[in-house]
């Protein structure tokens, strides 16, 4: 069998609010082509950009579409619109913080059926402001569909928003966030925005060429990750992983450096770290 592989996503909302020479937005051809520039794999978004399907073809990109809903009456829909396009790993955003339990795990239930249906990789997102708001949510959710299908839903976790609900500090970041490693090793997507537990975004750069030092922090626990990944099932043998960097507008700072060339940066080390990683379990392996 082939090495387990990586492929590298870029998020369409960490490319907006980029000037071109004119003054105006990117355009999504120009988005694309700087991510092929950038040698990465994949672009992801609500697949509402116009030619998007002939674009990504253009640059040779791999597509992970994304949606949210709030009902089962929107899954068919929006599942066969990102399907449409391509079949990479699929992000949700469910429902709402106050989403009682209960009712999320039939939306989760309703949600991974229809997946099903479409051949879908479709993962629930642990994100704020949704059904997955706490940690305590999300696994009582993972734990809800697993006693309702047999079968646990695809998570996909972004480990920033349960870091600062928790108040984490890194050294701790490995115990308390891998608190069902079987769930997270089942996942082919991995939104990887790099927090502390006091910000679900950090700078990747110092301004000097070097990496910054809560950036720096944070690496050890990327490492930790990719190896329960690859010490599990490796599904498909390849995970997508997204250097989810948000722009200087909400997640990111007036103080942070360029945005778009901290997430080449981070992509890039992600690649890096993930090579590192494959080569130590391999080995450990083969002991």
């Amino acid at each position: 069998m082939n090495a387990p592989s990586i492929k590298i996503i870029i998020n369409n909302w960490t490319l907006s609010n980029q000037a071109g020479a004119n003054g105006e937005k990117w355009s999504i051809d120009e988005k694309l082509d700087a991510i092929k520039s950038a040698g990465f794999d994949a672009f992801s978004s609500g697949g509402r950009e116009p030619d998007l399907k002939d674009l990504l073809a253009k640059y040779d990109l791999r597509f992970g579409g994304a949606f949210d809903a709030s009902s089962q009456e929107q899954f068919a829909e929006k599942i066969s619109a990102v399907m449409a396009i391509d079949n990479g790993p699929i992000n949700c955003q469910l429902a709402d913080h106050d989403t009682p339990v209960e009712q999320a795990v039939e939306l989760t239930t309703a949600l991974m059926e229809e997946a099903d249906r479409q051949m879908a990789e479709v993962h629930l997102e642990m994100h704020r402001d949704t059904c997955t708001e706490t940690p305590e949510k999300a696994y009582a959710i993972a734990e809800g569909v697993k006693e309702a299908s047999g079968r646990y839903p695809r998570i996909n976790f972004d480990f920033s928003h349960p870091a600062i609900v928790k108040h984490l500090r890194p050294q701790n970041f490995a115990e308390r966030l891998f608190e069902n490693i079987p769930l997270f090793q089942q996942s082919t997507l991995w939104h990887m925005r790099p927090f502390n537990g006091h910000h679900c975004q950090i700078p990747i750069t110092d301004g000097q060429g070097g990496f910054s030092p809560e950036y720096q922090d944070i690496r050890p626990f990327i490492c930790h990750a990719f190896a329960l990944w690859l010490q599990g099932p490796k599904p498909n043998n390849e995970l997508w992983v997204m250097p989810e960097l948000g722009p200087k507008i909400g997640y990111g700072l007036s103080c942070f450096p360029d945005i778009w060339q901290d997430a080449i940066v981070l992509g890039n080390d992600l690649r890096t770290l993930w090579n590192e990683t494959l080569t130590s379990v391999e080995a450990t392996e083969n002991v």
